[in-house]
Order: structure tokens, then C-alpha cells, then sequence
């Protein structure tokens, strides 16, 4: 090889040579050039031979330097392409389709070794859904491994129970501070023991890690959370998450991030510190094992009511019924985790419900929880100023922009004359059809509806600039007759959320802002949150065919609030019981109000009043003694309690209470964004003298996402190869003109 590249060297130098001539003749002829000295006559006298000399020296300098950099040139070309080889090699190895390497600990590329399964076991009763998920991580390696996991839940979710299982063995986590947790896990963890740890990163995003998973066989950890039933318009609905939209990390780069943990594709940044831990790679399923990243699903309904109908926008179902209670599945059975599961159920017509109340006694402490639907709709359509703000980033590419321009296509057309409009996009940049709401005339519609349809997703997700403009456009009139609102369409695939729910508040003024989620898998959580802080309604939709019936109901609610300046009066309340939330807001067309408070017997009458469209007073009494039994309250409460503290702390500016919520957490035995479950084996498996490597495991690109959002872990590519080629294409360049310059010289 070495002497390829030598004779490659002397091959250059023979062609810059005159014919006859070898290349050393040439190299020894650059070093001597004949003087030609200008005739006497025209020299001044004395000086003519003398002042030729000097100029016949320093051109000798200079091609004798030019000479040195020739040499040099050519030599580096030959190391560089001496360095060149083995990238080629590693880059031809690493060229293999289908096989993805995974991130260990000490940033080394390894082979898939663990293969992930899914089981969810739901109970649903009345209002709340009791989930029990089960996550199994087998190790087809002959190495012992750690496996790390970061995957969705409900957004309201109180988790309240860890166990897991190695082999014929049961370990009960404990909830503990999050610092401590870890900890526990990593002393764990370096001396063999087979540990778990799960961890909330944010109210709807966890991260699991299992230490010690023996060669060839199974730890599993069993979760135990529950979620609150949605209720809207009549129909409940319940959502399974199982997959995750990557997320935009916005702000600059952080080098030294002090979290240690840090294990996905984002660098973690000023705005969003803890990007490394929310951005798990994201993979097709081709990438993973044939049985991996799979969940079977097994749902039970007793809502004590008599259904009409079961139906899910995103799977296909298999049900059967026994009386009142239905028990559901996905059609053939596990499902890919790459969408979102969701479940509709409707009450058979004339029995939906309009008011309920139920009860639990925990620790000594009476628990209540209360849904109450008013039965008045707005009669009042006022005109409005009415902001369409549409998500146009990469994350949206393929069926979610699709979606997207279908919804927003769908509320251009229940603008009337009277309402004024205008649409404004977002990716990297942030642009507006109107500088300012116009109004709804066939000829503005036409030209938005061909605006909506050229929207193409590319780029990154800068959601605060659009909001900015969102919530300053639809604030420039003052017309009191006027309602001002805005509909927020996107996936809600940021990781600033905070900052973001801050913004909201601080811009909102006499507005109200709803968002419509997109996509197989959005980020509900941030949805909900920020219609929630807009004063606004959140609305999913989750396939092409489902756009009619929620966005229907939404814009059709938008038209005035159902009941506004609400206020819920339990019995006893001023001595001091806690309710929540502490501030309901406006309730729109088909929305209940739930309520829960502890510290409350089931005796009396629980009052709420607001007020209807038009200034009319609206009051509702509910008899507390006709409550039902349930379970969970005491969960449920402390969840809102928590979520109130973090509330406060958004508001004033403030960081949150940390001691309290911890507290609250541990003695409720919820997963907090202070608190973390830790199980450990006291039994060492691993002994100290054999090796582990760990596993960052990859979540599944949602279905109906492109390609282009694809995040790898970065293996060892052809890049560094293509950049070496280039330097020493430009070496050779450099040389061939250097020696084409001497030769014409």
C-alpha cells in the first residue's frame, strides 16, 4: 500500500517534467534559474548587474519556498490517504441495512441485544381507568446487560406502584426522593443486584432502567398507574400511549450538562436542559427484533351505565360484553408500538349522564369526586376574530401535515361573514397569510384555502414566535362584541413546554386559545396544558377519517361557553378543606366539571353556580349521599394538589415547592417530578469481575410519520471518510496547480 502511494508521489513529479528529463533533474533545475540581466545601455551605471543579482536571488527564494510547499503538499496527501483506509474499512462495516447499533454506557456501539414487551391490563371504573402495565426486557445477548427505556403515559397519570420480577423472585419498590433513588440504583447496580428504577421526566414522558439483566433470560417491571376518564359531548374516551413524536429542543447548546443520565440524541440546551433525557432514538420497526417493541392490550369497562357502542379511531377492536361490563382487545392481538390506542364509548342514548358523585375513605380521610354536566347551551353566536395557527415543522411530515390542513380546511368553513380571520404557519420561521385578521369573504376564504393547501412540514418548531403573533394578531381589536380566539393545530413536539405554558399566560389578555392535536402519538400533555392555561378546550384527532366528529364539536362549542364565573361550594369548605381545581375554568358545550376534595363526608349537598350566555345566574345542587363507591380518590387528589403547586410556582415565577411535593408524594406513594420508584434484590447476581453493558433502547417512529424523522443512535459512518476524500482531493488540486505554475515559469 505504502508503495502505491509512492510511486503516486514520483507519477505527479515525472509529468511536471520536461520530456526527457527524470524527476530528480527536475527537482534540481527548480533550484537554479539563469540570470537574465538587462543590457547595459539600459542599466543605470554602476548599479545595473548588482540590482539584477538581488532580484535573480529573491525569485530564487521564493520558487525554492514554493518548491518546500510542493513537497509538503504531496506529503500530506499521503498521509491523509494513509488515514483514509481504515475509515473506508469501519464505514464499509458499518453499512449494514437492518441492523442498528445501540449507545452503551461508555459511548461504544454494540449490537441489539434486548427485546421489549408490552402488556397493559385497564380497569375502568366510573371516572377513573386503574392500569397495570407490565415491561419485560430479555436479554438475547451473552453478556449481562442494563437496559434503559424511555416511554409515554397519560398525561394525567399518577403512578403509585413498582414491582419486579427476576425468575420466580418479587421485589416491591418504594417510592423515594429522586436523588436518593438513584443512588439506591447505581450502588445497586455496581454490585451485581438486579435493580429498577423509573423516573418521570415530564408529567406524560418516563424513563425506566433495569440493572443486571442475566444472559438469555427475563427481568420484567410491573407499573401500576391511573388515569382520569375523559368525558366530552357524551362520549368517554380513554388513551393508551405507546409511542412518541420526537421532540424539537430549541435554545443553544449545553457542553457541560451536569445530569449524568443524559442518554438520547439531543444535546441538552439553555432552554431545555434535559434534552438528553427526553429524546430516545426513534427507529422503525425493522430496525428492532421481529417480537420486540409489541403490547398486548386488554381493556375492561364498567361504567355502571348502559353502552351504546364501543369504537377506536386508531386500532381496530375486538369486544365481547357480559351484562353492562365490556371487555376489549385490538384486533389479533398485540399491536406495534408506533400509535397511540384509544377507546370511544357512548351511553345509550337519553342515559348519558349529567351528574355524579363518589366517595372513598383512605387512611381516616373521606375523599370526594364529582362530574357535573350543565344541560343549557349557548344560544348567543357572537362574531369573531378567529386565529388559525397551523404546525408546519419536520416532526409533521407525512400524515400529520395531511391531517392538519384537513382540520384547518374543516374550521375555514364554518366562518360566516360576520367573523374576521387570518392563518398563520410555523416551523423554523414564522409566517401569516394577512397581516392582520380580514374578513371572512368568499374571496379571502378562497385565498386561504389555497394557502392551507401549498403547507408543507419541514424544518424545526419554534412555537414561540407564532404564539407571539397568534396572541398579538387576534388582541388588536377592541370590539367588546367580539370573541377572540385561537386555534392551536399541531403535535406538540417541543421540549420547552414550561416555558411555553408561561408565554400563554402572559400573552393571553381577553382571549382564548385551543389546540387541536395531531398525529398517531401528539404530546398531549402539552396540549391539554396549554388550552387549559388559554381558558380553551384540548380536541385529539388521530386519523384522516376522524377530523369530522371531534373537530365538529369543537368549533361548534367555540361559539360561546356553556357556563362561565364558576364556583364550587363543598359542605365545610371554610374550615378549610382542599378542592380542586382551585380555579374552574369556563365550561364549554359538552364539558363536565370535575371536582375532587378531601376532608369532606358524604353528608349534605355539594352547590355550583356560574353564569349562562346572555348574564343569566346557574345553579346546581347534588345530594353527597347518593354517592358510589370508588377507589383511587385519594390519588387522584394528591395528583391535583401537586399539579396546583406547580401551578403557583409557573405563576409567580417562583421554583416549585420542592419539600412539599415531595412529601405529598411519598405519602401518597405517587411518582413525582421529585420522587422516583426504586426496586433492588438483596441478592447479588452479577459478580464484580464480569462486565455489563447497557442498552438505550429506541422507541418506534409514530405511524404516519416520514423518514426524515428518524433519529439513530450515530454510529460509525461513511462521513468522516467523505471529509478525508475531500482534503485530499483539495491537496492534489493544490500541488498539480502549484507544479503546472513552476513548469510554466
Amino acid at each position: 500500500m505504502m508503495l502505491s502511494y509512492l510511486r503516486l508521489y514520483s507519477s505527479v513529479l515525472d509529468r511536471s517534467s520536461p520530456p526527457g528529463s527524470s524527476a530528480v533533474a527536475s527537482k534540481t533545475r527548480c533550484e537554479y534559474v539563469p540570470v537574465r540581466s538587462a543590457p547595459p545601455s539600459m542599466a543605470p551605471h554602476g548599479f545595473g548587474n548588482h540590482r539584477g543579482a538581488t532580484s535573480d536571488f529573491a525569485r530564487s527564494r521564493r520558487l525554492r519556498f514554493k518548491r518546500i510547499g510542493e513537497g509538503i503538499s504531496l506529503w500530506l496527501a499521503v498521509l491523509l490517504m494513509l488515514f483514509v483506509h481504515p475509515l473506508y474499512a469501519e464505514a464499509n462495516e458499518a453499512d449494514n441495512v437492518g441492523e442498528l447499533h445501540f449507545v452503551d454506557g461508555q459511548g461504544q456501539w454494540q449490537e441489539p441485544a434486548l427485546v421489549l414487551d408490552s402488556e397493559f391490563d385497564i380497569q375502568v371504573s366510573g371516572l377513573i381507568a386503574d392500569t397495570r402495565l407490565l415491561r419485560s426486557f430479555r436479554n438475547t445477548s451473552e453478556q449481562w446487560r442494563e437496559g434503559v427505556f424511555v416511554f409515554p403515559l397519560p398525561e394525567k397519570a399518577s403512578v403509585y406502584g413498582l414491582t419486579m420480577k427476576v425468575g420466580e423472585r418479587t421485589i416491591e419498590g418504594k417510592v423515594q426522593p429522586k436523588e436518593t433513588a438513584r443512588r439506591t440504583y447505581e450502588k445497586a447496580k455496581q454490585a451485581g443486584q438486579h435493580a429498577a428504577n423509573v423516573e418521570q421526566q415530564r408529567p406524560n414522558l418516563f424513563t425506566a432502567r433495569v440493572a443486571n439483566i442475566p444472559p438469555g433470560e427475563t427481568v420484567s417491571v410491573e407499573l401500576k398507574y391511573q388515569q382520569p376518564v375523559q368525558y366530552q359531548a357524551g362520549v368517554f374516551q380513554l388513551t393508551v400511549p405507546t409511542a412518541l413524536t420526537p421532540r424539537y429542543m430549541p435554545g443553544a447548546p449545553v457542553r457541560n450538562a451536569p445530569d449524568q443520565w443524559q442518554g438520547g440524541w439531543a444535546m441538552p440546551t439553555n432552554e431545555v436542559p434535559d434534552a438528553g433525557a427526553i429524546s430516545p432514538f426513534t427507529v422503525t420497526p425493522d430496525d428492532v427484533a421481529a417480537d420486540s417493541h409489541r403490547a398486548a392490550i386488554n381493556l375492561v369497562i364498567d361504567s355502571g351505565l348502559p353502552i351504546e357502542s364501543v369504537s377506536s379511531p386508531s386500532h381496530r377492536l375486538a369486544t365481547s360484553q357480559d351484562g353492562q361490563m365490556f371487555s376489549i382487545r385490538p384486533d389479533g392481538g398485540g399491536i406495534l408500538m408506533n400509535r397511540d390506542f384509544v377507546v370511544r364509548w357512548r351511553p345509550v342514548a337519553g342515559l348519558e349522564p349529567s351528574a355524579a358523585v363518589f366517595h372513598q375513605s383512605w387512611q381516616g380521610e373521606d375523599y370526594l369526586m364529582a362530574m357535573l354536566v350543565p344541560g343549557e347551551n349557548g344560544t348567543m353566536a357572537l362574531p369573531r376574530d378567529l386565529v388559525f395557527v397551523i404546525d408546519t415543522s419536520g416532526s409533521m411530515a407525512g400524515e400529520s401535515i395531511r391531517q392538519a390542513r384537513s382540520a384547518l380546511q374543516a374550521g375555514l368553513d364554518t366562518l360566516t361573514p360576520r367573523d374576521r380571520f387570518n392563518v398563520i404557519q410555523f416551523n423554523s420561521q414564522t409566517h401569516s397569510l394577512f397581516m392582520q385578521p380580514e374578513v371572512a369573504t368568499g374571496n379571502n376564504l378562497a385565498r386561504a384555502r389555497r394557502y392551507v393547501d401549498r403547507l408543507r412540514a419541514d424544518g424545526g418548531t419554534e412555537m414561540a414566535p407564532a404564539l407571539s403573533r397568534a396572541l398579538e394578531s387576534a388582541s388588536e381589536t377592541e370590539d367588546g362584541a367580539r370573541v377572540r380566539q385561537v386555534i392551536f393545530i399541531t403535535d406538540g413536539a417541543v421540549g420547552n413546554e414550561a416555558a411555553l405554558f408561561r408565554q400563554i399566560r402572559q400573552q393571553l389578555g381577553n382571549q382564548r386559545l385551543f389546540t387541536v392535536g395531531i398525529g398517531s402519538a401528539p404530546n398531549r400533555h402539552f396540549m391539554r396544558e396549554a388550552a387549559r392555561w388559554g381558558r380553551g378546550t384540548y380536541t385529539a384527532i388521530q386519523s384522516p377519517s376522524d377530523v369530522d366528529g371531534p373537530l365538529k364539536t369543537l368549533l361548534s362549542a367555540m361559539e360561546s361557553p356553556v357556563l362561565t364565573d364558576i364556583r364550587v361550594d363543598w359542605p365545610g369548605q371554610e374550615t378549610g378543606k382542599e378542592s380542586f381545581p382551585r380555579r374552574p375554568g369556563d365550561l364549554f358545550q359538552g364539558e363536565p366539571l370535575v371536582h375532587v376534595v378531601r376532608g369532606v363526608p358524604a353528608m349534605g349537598e355539594l352547590k355550583v353556580s356560574g353564569r349562562l350566555p346572555g348574564g343569566k345566574d346557574w345553579t346546581r345542587t347534588l345530594d353527597l349521599q347518593q354517592a358510589a363507591s370508588a377507589t383511587g380518590l385519594h390519588r387522584h387528589w394528591a395528583r391535583e394538589k401537586i399539579d396546583s403547586l406547580e401551578d403557583e410556582a409557573k405563576v409567580t415565577g417562583r421554583e416549585p415547592d420542592k419539600a412539599g411535593i415531595t412529601g405529598l408524594a411519598v405519602s401518597h406513594g405517587l411518582m413525582s417530578a421529585y420522587t422516583s420508584f426504586v426496586a433492588v434484590d438483596s441478592t447479588p447476581a452479577r459478580s464484580s469481575g464480569v462486565p455489563m453493558e447497557s442498552d438505550n433502547l429506541p422507541t418506534l417512529l409514530p405511524a404516519g410519520s416520514q423518514a426524515g424523522m428518524l433519529r439513530y443512535p450515530q454510529t460509525a459512518t461513511s462521513a468522516p471518510l467523505l471529509i478525508a476524500l475531500g482534503l485530499v482531493g483539495l491537496m492534489f488540486s493544490l500541488a498539480i496547480v502549484l507544479l503546472q505554475r513552476r513548469t510554466l515559469s
